[in-house]
């Protein structure tokens, strides 16, 4: 088995192709609507927080990203796994390199939304690793996680 190394984004080309591809899933639509104003400037709109691409040998296969809110809170964003890829613990394995980078940014908080009819593999993953539901309006779900 091959493992998967997280890295802090080195290749912009394959972060905008991994988000690209996650954006085309089938009922993730709403997750994207402001697609390409991000795309168009990944740094900006990451700025103060990070985005993290998952290598498994020198291939771009998974990615997250934290996206500052405030001083005190960060959003996790864009948590995405190649399909053919998935099943490995890779998920779990880009979750646990967001919140340590969010720590090491100074965060006390992240804050993420997820649907879970669509991403149910993703929202159980969620509530196992400690995430904490704080609203569901029937199609997402608002979740958050303690840091400090």
């Amino acid at each position: 088995m091959n493992a998967l190394t997280v890295k802090e984004c080195d290749n912009k080309d394959a972060a905008i192709a991994l988000i690209r591809e996650y954006s085309t899933i089938k009922g993730a639509e709403k997750c994207f609507v402001s697609l390409d104003k991000e795309l168009a400037d990944l740094e900006n709109y990451y700025k103060g927080g990070a985005l993290l691409i998952g290598y498994e040998g020198d291939k771009p296969i998974a990615t997250i990203a934290i996206r500052k809110i405030d001083d005190a809170t960060a959003e996790a964003k864009r948590l995405y796994i190649k399909p053919e890829y998935r099943g490995k613990g890779y998920a779990r394995t880009m979750m646990n390199a967001m919140l340590d980078k969010a720590g090491k940014l100074g965060f006390a908080e992240v804050k993420f939304t997820t649907m879970p009819e669509v991403m149910k593999v993703g929202y159980g993953l969620y509530k196992r690793m400690g995430f904490e539901e704080t609203d569901f309006d029937g199609t997402t779900a608002s979740m958050r996680m303690k840091l400090k």
